[in-house]
C-alpha cells in the first residue's frame, strides 16, 4: 500500500482547497494511505475529508525554525515509512521534516531555494496555474503532465449525530430557513464587509420570515456583536462553537454570505450556495469553489489591493457595497430557475 505524507496548508480555506489534490491521489491510486502534517487548529477540517487516514499535528509557529524539533519529528515519521511527501506549502522550513524522515521521494514547487530538500520538485507556471487548487493538483501528476479532467471542487462531509447534539446543546431551531453569515476574515479589516452592511441585510431577511445565523471564532466577536446589536434578532453563534460545530451547522443553511475568509471555503466545500463579497482581495486566485456561488464586488479601479488595511483609508471597495447588492445576489441564488 501506497503511502504519502502531506504538509498541508495553515490557513483553513487553503487546507480546504487542498482537499482536491487528495481526491486525485486516491483516484489514480486505489487504497493508499494518506496522512498529513497540518496545524491543529486544521484537524477539524481535515477529519470531514474521507481521504485522510491521519492528521499529525504540526506544532510549528509561523517562522519558527526549531531544528532540532523538526529533526524529533522527522525522526519519528520516518519509521512510518511513508513512498511520498507532497509539499504544499512553498516554505523552506516546511520541507525540512520530509527531509529529516528521509522519505526518498519528495514533491514540491521550487521556493526559497529549495533544491536540497525536494527531490521532484517543479517550477512553478503562475500563468499556467493561476488558481491555488490547481496547483495543488498539479502536484499529482508527473511534471509537466496536463491537470487531471475535472472541476477540483473540494467536498466536505459532516456530521449528522454531532450536528443534532449542538443543535439541543445550542438551543437552535430549524423550523425557519436559514442563513448564514460570516463577518469575519482573519487577513484584515479591509477583507471584511462593514457590520452595519451585514446587519440591513439581516433585517432583511428576517422580515422574510428567514433566521439570520452569524458565524465565526472568537476573533470574530467584536463584529459579530455589532452587527447583533445593529440587527436584534439574529443568532449569534461567533466564538460560541468549534469549527467542527459551524462546519455541521453551516450545512443546515440554505444560503451563505461570506466575506473571503476560511469559512466562505467552508460553505463552498458542503455546497452550501453561496454569496462571497469581495473587498482587498481577488476570486482570481481563491475563488469560492463551487457551482453554486456569486461573486459580489464593486470591481473599483483601487481594488484589489490585496493589503490588510485599505490604503487609501476609505474602504470603498467594501463601503459602498450596500445590502442591497448583496441581497440581490442572495434572490437569485435561493431563487428556483424560470422555466424553459
Amino acid at each position: 500500500m501506497k503511502q504519502i505524507l502531506i504538509v498541508a496548508p495553515a490557513w483553513v480555506g487553503d487546507a480546504i482547497m487542498a482537499q482536491p489534490l487528495y481526491a486525485e491521489l486516491q483516484r489514480q491510486h486505489p487504497g493508499i494511505a494518506i496522512d498529513v502534517l497540518a496545524p491543529a487548529w486544521t484537524r477539524p477540517v481535515h477529519a470531514r475529508m474521507p481521504e485522510i487516514r491521519n492528521a499529525i499535528d504540526n506544532p510549528f509557529g509561523h517562522g519558527e525554525l526549531a531544528l532540532k524539533k523538526r529533526w524529533a519529528i522527522g525522526r519519528e515519521l520516518k519509521a512510518r515509512g511513508y513512498d511520498q511527501a507532497i509539499l504544499l506549502p512553498n516554505s523552506l522550513k516546511s520541507a525540512l521534516v520530509p527531509a529529516f524522515a528521509g522519505i526518498p521521494v519528495r514533491t514540491g514547487w521550487l521556493g526559497e531555494s529549495r533544491y536540497g530538500l525536494l527531490n521532484d520538485w517543479r517550477r512553478l507556471d503562475k500563468d499556467r496555474y493561476p488558481k491555488m487548487v490547481e496547483r495543488f493538483v498539479a502536484l499529482a501528476v508527473v511534471d509537466g503532465a496536463p491537470l487531471p479532467a475535472g472541476r477540483h471542487f473540494p467536498q466536505l462531509k459532516i456530521d449528522p449525530a454531532a450536528r443534532a447534539a449542538t443543535l439541543a446543546k445550542l438551543g437552535l431551531d430549524t423550523a425557519k430557513p436559514i442563513v448564514a453569515c460570516c463577518p469575519g476574515a482573519e487577513y484584515g479589516p479591509a477583507k471584511r464587509w462593514p457590520a452595519r452592511h451585514f446587519a440591513e441585510f439581516a433585517r432583511q431577511r428576517m422580515a422574510r420570515g428567514e433566521q439570520v445565523w452569524l458565524f465565526g471564532s472568537n476573533k470574530d466577536a467584536e463584529i459579530a456583536g455589532e452587527i447583533e446589536a445593529l440587527a436584534p434578532g439574529v443568532i449569534n453563534l461567533a466564538s460560541r462553537t468549534s469549527l467542527a460545530e459551524a462546519i455541521d451547522l453551516m450545512s443546515l443553511a440554505m444560503v451563505a454570505v461570506c466575506n473571503d475568509s476560511g469559512l466562505m471555503h467552508v460553505a463552498a466545500a458542503l455546497n452550501v450556495p453561496l454569496a462571497a463579497v469581495y473587498g482587498s482581495s481577488s476570486p482570481g486566485f481563491t475563488p469560492p469553489l463551487t457551482d453554486h456561488a456569486e461573486i459580489v464586488s464593486l470591481q473599483l479601479s483601487c481594488s484589489p489591493c490585496f493589503k490588510r488595511t485599505c490604503p487609501l483609508e476609505h474602504m470603498n471597495c467594501l463601503n459602498q457595497l450596500d445590502a442591497e447588492r448583496v441581497d440581490a445576489a442572495v434572490e437569485r441564488l435561493v431563487s428556483p430557475p424560470p422555466p424553459r
